[in-house]
C-alpha cells in the first residue's frame, strides 16, 4: 500500500537547492513515528525525497502530512520488514517515482523484553525476525540498484545495548549487535563499490519505545547522563543527515553512538 505525500510551500526546502542532501532519494523504515519520523522530517528538510516506511499506516500518514507542511516531496508506504513482498513492493514504487535510491536507513525495531530466563522461545525470534532479518531483508533488497548506481548509504540503526548489553534484552541486544556486524562486512564489501555502510547506536531516546519504562527509573537513567538529560529523537536524526551526506563520503564501517556520554 503507498501514499503520495508532496507538496511545496513558499520556503520551498526541495526547490531552491539549499540542504545538504538536496535530490537525494532515502528510503526509512519505521519512519511513521519516533526517530523514524524525526529523521523523515529531518531529511526531507535537507533536500531529499523521502520513502516513508511503516507497517502502521496511520503514522505514516501523519509523517506524510508534516512533511507536506514544509514543503517537501515523499511516500508513504505500508512496509512489514519481515515481509519480502512488501519490501519489494515499496522498492519498485521509489524507483518508478524517482529512478534511483541514495540511502537506506534501517531503522524499524521492537522490544520484548524479559529476563533470560523468563524469555519465551517466540520472544526471542519476534526481535530477530524484525531487528535483524528485516535489515537484511531491506538491505538486499535495495543493494543491487546501489550497485548499479556505484553509490549509496546504507545506515542501521544500533544501540548502546548492542555494544554493552542490559538487563532483560538478549534477544535485543543480539539484534543490535548483528546490524553492527553487518555494517561492518557490508563497509569491506561494498566500500569499493561506492556504497558506504555505517551504525547508530543511541542511547535512550525520548520515544514511544520508553513508555513501558517506570517514572522512576527513566529519571534514574537521566541523571546517568553526564549532559543531565534523555535524548531526543531530532539528536538521531540529525546524526543521520550528517552520515547520509556528501560530508560524510570518506566514513565508512563507522559505528557512532548518540547517547549523551551516558555510556562513560
Amino acid at each position: 500500500m503507498g501514499l503520495n505525500g508532496n507538496g511545496h510551500n513558499s520556503n520551498g526546502v526541495n526547490g531552491n537547492g539549499a540542504g545538504r542532501l538536496h535530490g537525494k532519494v532515502a528510503i526509512i523504515t519505521g519512519g511513521g513515528q519516533g526517530i523514524g519520523r524525526a529523521t523523515s522530517l529531518k531529511f526531507t528538510r535537507e533536500g531529499a525525497k523521502v520513502a516513508v516506511c511503516d507497517i502502521n499506516m496511520t503514522s505514516v500518514a501523519e509523517t506524510l502530512a508534516e512533511i507536506r507542511a514544509c514543503g517537501g516531496e515523499a511516500l508513504g508506504f505500508q512496509v512489514d520488514v519481515t515481509d519480502k513482498q512488501s519490501i519489494a513492493r515499496m522498492v519498485e514504487g521509489v524507483m518508478f517515482a524517482w529512478q534511483r535510491i541514495d540511502t537506506l536507513v534501517n531503522n524499524a525495531g521492537i522490544v520484548q523484553d524479559a529476563r533470560f530466563s523468563k524469555m519465551t522461545d517466540e520472544q526471542f525470534e519476534r526481535v530477530i525476525d524484525v531487528n535483524l532479518k528485516g535489515v537484511y531483508n531491506c538491505t538486499k533488497a535495495v543493494v543491487d540498484i546501489m550497485l548499479q548506481q556505484n553509490s549509496g548509504c546504507i545506515l542501521n540503526a544500533s544501540s548502546i545495548v548492542g555494544i554493552y548489553g542490559n538487563f532483560g534484552q538478549t534477544n535485543y541486544a543480539a539484534t543490535k549487535f548483528g546490524v553492527i556486524g553487518m555494517v561492518k562486512t557490508w563497509a569491506r564489501e561494498l566500500g569499493s563499490k561506492g556504497i558506504r555502510a555505517n551504525a547508530i547506536c543511541p542511547g535512550f531516546i525520548e520515544t514511544p519505545i520508553l513508555d513501558s519504562i517506570p517514572e522512576k527509573v527513566l529519571r534514574a537513567i537521566e541523571e546517568k547522563v553526564p549532559m543531565g538529560r534523555l535524548g531526543r529523537p531530532e539528536d538521531v536524526a540529525n546524526a543521520y543527515a550528517w552520515l547520509a551526506s556528501d560530508e560524510a563520503s570518506y566514513i565508512n564501517g563507522a559505528v557512532i553512538e548518540v547517547s549523551g556520554g551516558v555510556t562513560i
